[in-house]
């Protein structure tokens, strides 16, 4: 590997270039992490996962004509949500009534 920098290289000296990155050679705390250490910067940057606390869905069964399912469909991931967006924005301006 003649002369070729790694990317940590090269991202170090750009940071020390930029005036970004404080670092005046030394480095007190050079030493590998613990575990409990490794353990709070992992939940600190976990991302929760599934519904939000408090969402109120409820899952059931519907039918749609296949050619609304199809569009929603292509408009891709969320689509579901978006397909809740418009019915909501519907019931704004109509009431929903019983048709016998």
């Amino acid at each position: 590997m003649s002369g070729l920098k790694t990317t940590s290289q090269t991202d170090l000296a750009r940071l020390r270039a930029t005036g970004d990155f404080a670092w005046d050679g030394t480095d007190e705390d050079d030493r590998p992490l613990s575990l409990e250490e490794m353990q709070a910067g992992i939940d600190a940057n976990r991302k929760k996962r599934g519904r939000p606390v408090g969402a109120l869905k409820e899952s059931t069964t519907i039918r749609f004509d296949r050619d609304v399912l199809e569009m929603f469909r292509a408009s891709g991931p969320g689509w579901q949500t978006r397909m809740n967006a418009a019915l909501r924005d519907w019931l704004k301006s109509h009431s929903p009534t019983r048709s016998s």
